[in-house]
């Protein structure tokens, strides 16, 4: 007797996947040139910004209800398996050094551990259970922000994970490049953007990651800048680690201020490398230990800090 094949059905639901289709206006990329296929991916890749345009009012809303919670004391947690799950660990590894959080504010997650960063790790993305405990291991409540991140929408893992953080009271989000997806219908809100088959059929790095990477990026910056991480357009709570933040450092204050570079150096140092209170000491001429405490009762907002009467 003939064994039941067990991924018939699973070929069958990703038959109907765009992100899994084959891209018709490409069908021989070896029959290209390679300044073809360069102009011809490119192409593909001019369909991304105009699809998310397409979803700013969703977007904006995970924004605000984010921002809300972290205000309060929440964090702002990525979940999501193979390039998801590495593209979620990226932004939120650059929050520290561009807006000065602390590492646990916004967290990377990403189905199979660390060693899935940088290699696969087989079956992790179908393991329910580990997204389950992914989430329980956080501690989520009712302040945190989950978005699970997933191509398909399909992935069991970010379901799973994702279920289980609205199960504890978290606000979730599903971001996935299908419409009527699985993960969509798990969270709260769902931003399904979808920018049609991929360049190289199914390999969702490419269109389907782009639209994963910008989306985050919005996300944590926008967030940050309600947070009063930002002032202006400025980066005003990086940690300068090296010499070159040191320098950009330097510049915000002279660009925030008008100041000369030896005065924006001299005040930098008087406030142990603050920018935000080098910047609140030049503009209102107070004390160094009376700025920062201002900037302190004021959550850090710089802007509130100056109006302040």
């Amino acid at each position: 007797m003939t064994e039941p094949d067990k991924f018939a059905a699973l070929r069958t639901e990703l038959a109907e996947l765009v992100t899994e289709a084959s891209n018709d206006a490409h069908e021989d990329l070896a029959g290209m040139s390679t300044a073809e296929l360069v102009m011809a991916m490119n192409g593909e890749d001019a369909k991304v910004a105009p699809a998310i345009a397409d979803s700013a009012a969703a977007i904006a809303r995970c924004i605000d209800a984010i921002a809300a919670r972290m205000a309060s004391g929440g964090r702002l947690i990525y979940i999501g398996a193979g390039t998801p799950g590495r593209i979620g660990i990226l932004d939120a590894s650059e929050c520290p050094p561009t807006f000065g959080t602390d590492p646990a504010l916004v967290v990377g997650v990403i189905a199979g551990g660390s060693r899935a960063i940088q290699g696969a790790v087989e079956d992790a993305e179908d393991d329910t259970a580990a997204g389950e405990a992914d989430i329980a291991a956080l501690e989520i409540c009712g302040l945190d922000s989950v978005i699970g991140i997933s191509a398909s929408g399909r992935t069991p893992y970010v379901i799973a994970a994702v279920q289980a953080a609205a199960a504890a009271g978290a606000f979730t989000v599903g971001l996935a490049c299908n419409a009527g997806s699985p993960l969509g219908r798990a969270a709260e809100i769902a931003l399904e953007i979808e920018v049609g088959p991929e360049f190289l059929a199914g390999s969702t790095r490419l269109k389907a990651g782009t639209v994963q990477k910008l989306v985050l990026n919005m996300i944590s910056t926008i967030t940050m800048v309600r947070l009063g991480k930002t002032y202006r357009n400025l980066m005003v709570d990086l940690r300068a680690s090296n010499g070159k933040l040191h320098a950009r450092s330097e510049r915000t204050v002279v660009r925030a201020t008008g100041t000369d570079p030896a005065t924006a150096a001299a005040v930098l140092e008087s406030v142990a490398g603050s920018v935000k209170a080098a910047i609140l000491v030049i503009m209102t001429g107070l004390p160094p230990e009376q700025a920062s405490g201002l900037l302190a009762k004021h959550a850090g907002h710089l802007q509130q800090a100056i109006d302040a009467p």
